[in-house]
């Protein structure tokens, strides 16, 4: 169950044009090889809970991107000098596109279905570069196919 469901999220993620990189596990070990090609979507399972009939597992996705800082003098202190709104504007879709293929896509017919309403977080931290983009965060619930017989 918990390989399938990464598997399909990574899955959809690669098919996504606007990522070029789709990790998982822990927050902090993104980036740190600085060959990383961006945009990246990383996968993070925070936990999973046993319900009669399914598990629900609570995920976050980082859809992020690198900023680039513009050396000219800023002259629109709204948008600033650099790229951050464009980054947020196209992160926050891929999420979004892929909430509603979990929600009402072909993931969904297969048994993955969200519970609950997620939501987003726009971040901007300095790891080794400075990344701008949202965490989506999300319940999956997948069928729980474990039997009581012993094998």
């Amino acid at each position: 169950m918990y390989y399938d469901l990464l598997q399909k999220i990574e899955t959809e993620l690669k098919n996504d044009d606007f990522i070029t990189t789709v990790t998982e596990g822990n927050i902090f070990d993104i980036d740190m090889t600085k060959i990383t090609l961006f945009p990246l979507a990383h996968v993070q399972v925070t936990n999973a809970t046993f319900n009669e009939n399914v598990i629900s597992f609570n995920i976050n996705i980082y859809c992020m991107d690198i900023t680039d800082v513009s050396k000219d003098e800023t002259t629109n202190l709204f948008r600033g000098n650099d790229n951050s709104h464009d980054i947020l504007n196209t992160t926050l879709a891929v999420l979004n596109r892929f909430y509603e293929k979990i929600r009402r896509g072909d993931l969904y017919t297969e048994g993955y279905q969200v519970d609950g309403g997620p939501t987003c977080e726009p971040f901007e931290e300095n790891f080794t570069n400075k990344l701008t983009g949202w965490n989506l965060q999300l319940s999956i619930k997948v069928p729980n196919t474990m039997t009581v017989c012993n094998v």
